[in-house]
């Protein structure tokens, strides 16, 4: 068996703050690790463009007024702790979806209504500002 140490590649990942914090925990690690790069956030209109493509392949889109939603619900969300850029988007996304088919269905239960297939496909404001980031929670 050949040592082909020199090939080995070692790649930690993680949140800028958390990986100075495993860094300064152990500090001959850091001179270990050659390179260290830093990947800046995603900035709101990314995020928003990401939601917005997350949708398109989720087979739904956003109303109108759901983009401006979505768009509020980025800026207080970045704000709120745990906040996981481009997973919290999927996350609320995944929410949004929940709220929506309810929404829907106790719409459905009222006699003579009837849900569209352009119902069935679109996310509201209301679907996204329901989020407990608009009542001050997460």
């Amino acid at each position: 068996m050949e040592n082909n140490r020199d090939d080995l590649v070692v790649i930690l990942a993680g949140y800028k703050d958390r990986m100075d914090t495993f860094f300064k925990s152990n500090p001959g690690m850091s001179s270990r690790i050659a390179h260290h790069i830093d990947f800046p956030d995603y900035s709101d209109e990314e995020l928003l463009t990401i939601a917005q493509t997350m949708v398109g392949q989720m087979h739904y889109r956003f109303s109108e007024d759901a983009v401006a939603a979505m768009r509020d619900y980025i800026g207080m969300r970045k704000s709120q702790p745990h906040f996981a850029n481009a997973r919290s988007i999927r996350n609320a996304l995944d929410r949004a979806r929940l709220r929506q088919a309810n929404r829907i269905f106790e719409a459905a239960t009222q006699p003579g209504v009837e849900a569209s297939r352009d119902d069935l496909s679109e996310i509201t404001a209301h679907d996204i500002r329901a989020s407990r980031v608009f009542q001050g929670g997460l």
